[in-house]
């Protein structure tokens, strides 16, 4: 993953990926991000398992929106709503939503998870929410928003879906984290790779129970929340 200091998310500082305007798609504005069309597989797979039969999916920090169109298109019993603090990914994700032309699919919604009360005038409700490679590009303020709106906002039972990458026990999972996290510290001090028990004290805090620890490809994890 590169840093890219042109790409700004409102509230959270540059984004360190690379997103990119694919030329084939230069007449509508989707972009792309590399990493995006690397995971999706693996991501899906994974959410395949544990999202529910029906209901409603919330995604925060939804970057390009490419994740967000296929997983309308792969899981279509679900309602997907995707977000972003960033004009211009909302921008992206409407275009992928317009290219994709799926009834499941909501418009984009301007949501910063640093921000205080980021949830209010979304229905609570929510199966399930989904936050992918989001914790480790903000602010830790921005994890305990995470799982204050996640509290307030999942029924009963809801998921939170967390995937990046992530350390435990202050440990790597492998040296090109290490250095991922350097060069994340190194572009704003309040960005790191986040402590896997760190994440969870804050989710367990919440009323949010630990469910699983699942190994991704490329050193990275999913961890899933349950709310009690």
């Amino acid at each position: 993953m590169s840093i890219n200091g042109g790409k700004r998310r409102t509230g959270l500082g540059p984004s360190p990926y690379r997103i990119s305007l694919d030329p084939r798609a230069a007449a509508d504005h989707r972009h792309v991000s590399p990493s995006a069309d690397r995971n999706f597989e693996p991501l899906a797979a994974e959410l395949a398992k544990c999202l529910p039969a029906s209901g409603h999916v919330l995604e925060l920090g939804s970057g390009t929106g490419q994740h967000v169109a296929g997983f309308a298109s792969r899981f279509p019993h679900l309602e997907w709503t995707p977000s972003d603090p960033d004009p211009a990914a909302r921008s992206s994700i409407a275009a992928w939503s317009a290219h994709a032309a799926l009834p499941n699919l909501r418009p984009p919604l301007d949501l910063d998870l640093s921000a205080a009360a980021w949830n209010n005038g979304i229905e609570p409700g929510v199966d399930a929410l989904l936050a992918i490679n989001v914790l480790q590009v903000a602010p830790w303020s921005a994890c305990a928003g995470l799982m204050d709106g996640s509290k307030q906002l999942l029924k009963p039972g809801g998921l939170l879906i967390c995937y990046g990458c992530f350390k435990k026990n202050e440990q790597h999972f492998s040296e090109s984290n290490a250095a991922f996290d350097r060069k994340l510290a190194a572009f704003d001090a309040r960005w790191g790779v986040r402590d896997v028990i760190g994440v969870v004290t804050q989710a367990e805090e919440n009323g949010l129970a630990h469910a699983a620890e699942i190994r991704m490809p490329a050193n990275n994890l999913m961890l899933l929340f349950r709310r009690i």
